[in-house]
Parts: C-alpha cells; structure tokens; sequence
C-alpha cells in the first residue's frame, strides 16, 4: 500500500489555512468531488492542477509531492492534532492522561 503524501499535505495546510476542501476545489477550479478524491489518493491531479493547488495553499509543488524540509515541524504537528481529534473518543482516561504527561515531561 502506497502512502497518500499528497492527500496527507493537502489535508494539513487546509487545516493550516482553515480551508474546506469546497472553498479549495473553487480556488482551484475542479469539483469538489475531484478534490476529495485527490486527497483520499483514489485519483492523482495532472501536472497543472498539482501547480494551482500549490499556489492556492501557498506552498511549493516540492512540498505538496513530499520534498521533506525543516519546516515540516508545523506540518507534522497539524498531523498530530488531526490524528489525536480523530481517535482520542476511543482512548481510555489512562491514555489520554498519558498523552497529556508525555507533552509536558518533554518540555523538562
């Protein structure tokens, strides 16, 4: 199974610029149908529909396509947050306390 880095970015710098995946698909001018599969990997954007969502998120071709940088620290942590949003309603007290430790004992 291949990993959906264009999907995965695509979805972080939305969240980044509090986008919706309509208001990008308009920017952009595709359907939002379109967009919502390009973000779920079921279908790749052609070359100039890869250069128009760059240029609407405000990023580069490289980063979208998964050209690792320093920056990507923001990035990752975007990721982070949407991971924790999505599963921490099946996490037991216990586990969320102990996300919650490990945040702060990395600060020490």
């Amino acid at each position: 199974m291949t990993k959906n880095i264009l999907g995965e970015r695509i979805s972080d710098l939305l969240q980044k610029h509090g986008l919706s995946q309509r208001e990008l698909a308009e920017k952009v001018g595709v359907t939002e149908v379109s967009m919502s599969r390009y973000i779920s990997g079921d279908r790749v954007p052609k070359g100039p529909i890869v250069v128009n969502i760059a240029n609407a998120l405000h990023t580069t071709v490289e980063d979208l396509m998964g050209s690792e940088t320093e920056s990507d620290s923001e990035l990752e942590y975007y990721r982070t947050q949407r991971a924790i949003a999505r599963n921490a309603k099946n996490w037991t007290q216990k586990q969320k306390a102990d996300l919650v430790n490990a945040l702060f004992e990395s600060e020490n």
